[in-house]
């Protein structure tokens, strides 16, 4: 039992990991042993983490490959980077996401949709046909995707994002079954409000965060070190029973 969470020999790619839940989920994997490929759109920060890590838990624990995740040939080179230096991949986090657009849903332009769904679905799914033949060879691999809560629910000012999370919690689904045969498995996290840069403009008003917080039964929002845990489990043989479901840590919302 006490090896549950260990991921010592496994390598994990991580997106939009330079800061928020990537940075956060990438910390706690280093920490229980696993080398990670630290990935965001900027060389230079992908580099500042990698070198925080290392510094940390060791030389050639982590490696940073700047990737768009609007381009899948940036997306080939880094998981091609990753098998270069480290050999394998146990692990996919895919983390990164965008919303360029925030307000009623019928108001939105052709162009903020199609990124969106672009860039929280396609680049999802192009991440999971790039790794999945390997993990399927070794029968082992875990694929994370982190979704929202906003799947979950309509909302009057990030309905197109909602949409798109909803639609990761089907791909992580449809992929369980595909490679369930093959010991590969396939979740979300749909976490809540979390305090990032990514979600500031929901928080940083006192007024809505005040509102936030007093409909939410933890009366607070949630830290990007308290998803972090949920990417450990789901990377680790202890949730070796579980595949193509939704964990919510929402600090209770949607209840």
């Amino acid at each position: 039992m006490q090896d549950l969470f260990d991921l010592t020999g496994k390598v994990a790619i991580v997106t939009g990991s330079t800061r928020g839940i990537g940075r956060a989920s990438a910390e706690a994997l280093t920490a229980h042993g696993a080398k990670v490929v630290i990935s965001s759109r900027k060389q230079e920060a992908c580099d500042e983490v990698a070198a925080a890590l290392n510094a940390q838990f060791g030389e050639d624990t982590a490696l940073g490959v700047a990737a768009s995740i609007s381009d899948k040939a940036a997306l080939e080179h880094l998981v091609d980077e990753t098998r270069r230096v480290f050999g394998r991949i146990d692990v996919l986090v895919c983390n990164a996401a965008s919303n360029p657009y925030y307000g009623p849903l019928e108001g939105i332009a052709d162009e903020q949709f199609r990124k969106i769904l672009d860039n929280n679905i396609l680049s999802n799914h192009w991440l999971i046909q790039m790794v999945a033949p390997e993990m399927r060879a070794r029968k082992e691999g875990s694929i994370i995707i982190v979704s929202s809560i906003g799947g979950l629910r309509g909302s009057p000012v990030i309905g197109a994002y909602n949409v798109s999370k909803a639609a990761d919690f089907q791909l992580a689904r449809n992929y369980a079954v595909e490679f369930g045969p093959d010991n590969v498995r396939v979740n979300c996290i749909a976490p809540g409000l979390i305090r990032t840069d990514f979600a500031r403009a929901l928080w940083e008003d006192p007024e809505r965060i005040k509102v936030t917080n007093a409909t939410t039964p933890l009366r607070r929002i949630g830290e990007p070190e308290e998803i972090a845990g949920a990417v450990v489990y789901l990377a680790s043989k202890a949730s070796a029973f579980m595949t193509g479901q939704a964990m919510v840590i929402d600090g209770g919302v949607t209840i």
